[in-house]
C-alpha cells in the first residue's frame, strides 16, 4: 500500500484540532476527514468516526496494525508541518509588504 496523495486542509480556529487530511491509496482509494490533532504529547490523527447510539465515537476507517498507523501519521504529520511552514512564510511575506 502506497500513500499517493495527501491533501491538507488548516483549521483556522482556536483549539486542539489543528488540520483536516485526505489521503489517497494507490491512486484508487481516499480516505477523508482524519484530524490533526494537538495533544499534551504533540500531533498526532484521529481517524475518521462517527457518533453510535450510545454516545461513544467510533472510528469508521481505520489501520489494521500499528506499524501501518505509524507509517500514516508520520506522512500526515509531515505534510502538515510543510503546510504550516508555507502559511507562516506568506503570512510573513504578506506582513512585511
Amino acid at each position: 500500500m502506497q500513500i499517493t496523495d495527501v491533501r491538507v486542509r488548516k483549521v483556522s480556529k482556536e483549539g486542539k484540532m489543528k488540520a483536516v487530511v485526505s489521503i489517497t491509496l494507490d491512486n484508487e482509494f481516499v480516505v477523508h476527514d482524519i484530524k490533526v490533532i494537538e495533544g499534551d504529547k504533540g500531533l498526532f490523527i484521529a481517524m475518521p468516526s462517527r457518533k453510535a447510539g450510545d454516545g461513544e465515537y467510533r472510528d469508521i476507517a481505520h489501520p489494521i496494525n500499528s506499524d501501518t498507523r505509524d507509517k500514516i501519521q508520520k506522512i500526515i504529520l509531515e505534510k502538515y508541518e510543510i503546510a504550516a511552514l508555507e502559511n507562516e512564510e506568506v503570512e510573513t511575506e504578506v506582513e512585511a509588504v
